[in-house]
């Protein structure tokens, strides 16, 4: 695939290409299920294509390995569908724990531990990252999210008999072979259960990338590697107000300046009063910083409270700093969207659709692109609402195994799925059964 690689352009657009995997991997589903339910010999029309079968196969359960579609095209659904959920799996992994690549595929069902806190003795979900480039291990917490792929993959990985084989795989970085492990990345190969390669999983993004559509600034297609993940993961955590430390210890790094050099993205201004207020903590702070506000500065305090209210939502600007977009909001990285604004949103996105086809019709083309960079921005704004609806209203499947599952030792029952408002409190109860 040809391309830029991504930067700073994939975060923008990561709602886009997180809606794109999991649009491809459900009509993968859908295709599959479709062809495999046809008999043999037949034709059948799915998701607007259609198939025509073999009149025999070769596979043990007689089902069609390959069939042809309507231009002549040999297709085997089966492996675009397991494609799919592995480009669907390895996004929503890297982009919700922003680890290495070489580690999301060494994760095995051992890797899925429970933690009692302290103080509240409540059992939480973490997933034990092992160590790759350095000798430390880290222990990252699992969300609802993340525990819905995982289950997903364990589901899939998982045999017949409710176990995960143990098979070896290979250190890319210590050039040597692993003692057999029940790894959460493996498939069935002529009857043999093999790691996934690195090669594989790169090839599933690509593809989804281009089926997603999605552009740079030049309009070629985004290019982009798995750890690029990894540099979005430790930005947004930053930009959202984790402390540059505490990422560090997420991310496994050694030092604080290797994860500030990943925030490729963070604002320059931004890394400067961090340094800034490193080094005034090293001093004595000076005794005007403790003296009485005046009741002017205190109403300018209130004051910008006030000024966040805007008709699309509110604006997440810091105290003290100007507006880096000149109040273009719909544009703005911090302006805080609600759903309740989404049809204000559709009609500034109308409108702009109507200013842009009459700055065509007029020859303003200057006008044009300024007009779409403004839709561009309303679009993604819409997407990230319709998202976050989505994922509220659909069924959420709990998916973190119990302690008997972990072991390997028993079969695991039937995935029960859980409404979003009762995942948090069967988080909790599943880690406290599993005990």
């Amino acid at each position: 695939m040809t391309g830029r690689r991504a930067g700073g352009e994939i975060p923008p657009v990561l709602p886009l290409l997180v809606q794109a995997a999991d649009r491809r991997l459900k009509e993968a589903k859908i295709r599959l299920a479709a062809i495999d339910a046809a008999p043999l010999g037949s034709t059948v029309t799915v998701l607007g294509e259609t198939f025509t079968l073999p009149q025999t196969s070769k596979r043990a359960d007689g089902r069609p390995g390959r069939v042809w579609d309507e231009h002549g095209n040999r297709r085997n659904p089966q492996a675009e569908e397991k494609r799919a959920f592995f480009a669907w799996t390895t996004i929503e992994i890297l982009r919700h724990t922003g680890i290495r690549v070489e580690e999301l595929l060494e994760l095995s069902h051992h890797s899925i531990i429970r933690y009692r806190l302290p103080n509240t003795e409540e059992i939480v979900p973490l997933l034990q990252i092992a160590p790759s480039k350095t000798e430390k291990e880290r222990l990252l917490l699992i969300n609802p999210e993340l525990a819905d792929v995982l289950s997903a993959l364990v589901a899939r990985v998982r045999q017949g008999d409710g176990r995960i084989k143990s098979i070896p795989s290979y250190d890319m970085h210590e050039k040597t072979w692993n003692s057999p492990m029940p790894v959460l990345y493996q498939w069935e190969v002529s009857s043999e259960q093999r790691p996934i390669s690195l090669g594989f999983i790169r090839a599933a993004l690509i593809d989804t990338l281009e089926a997603s559509g999605l552009t740079d600034n030049n309009g070629k297609p985004l290019h982009f590697q798995p750890h690029d993940f990894r540099r979005i993961f430790i930005t947004d955590a930053i930009l959202n107000g984790l402390p540059p430390h505490i990422a560090q210890v997420i991310a496994g790094h050694d030092s604080i300046s290797t994860t500030m050099g990943y925030a490729a993205i963070y604002p320059s201004d931004v890394i400067e009063a961090h340094r800034a207020f490193i080094a005034r903590r090293r001093q004595m702070r000076p005794t005007e910083e403790y003296r009485a506000i005046s009741t002017e500065e205190w109403d300018e305090f209130l004051g910008h409270w006030e000024r966040r209210k805007l008709a699309l939502g509110e604006c997440g600007r810091a105290y003290g700093t100007d507006c880096a977009h000149e109040h273009a909001c719909v544009r703005c990285p911090v302006l805080i969207v609600g759903p309740t604004e989404r049809p204000r949103l559709e009609e500034i996105r109308d409108n702009l659709r109507d200013r842009i086809a009459e700055a065509e019709r007029e020859g303003w083309f200057g006008e044009v692109e300024g007009l779409s960079a403004s839709l561009s921005a309303a679009e993604v704004k819409i997407a990230t609402l319709d998202s976050r609806r989505q994922r509220r209203e659909s069924a959420v499947f709990l998916g973190i195994p119990s302690l008997n599952q972990i072991t390997a030792r028993t079969s695991a029952p039937a995935p029960q799925h859980l409404p979003p408002e009762a995942t948090r409190t069967a988080l909790r109860k599943v880690a406290a059964d599993s005990t």
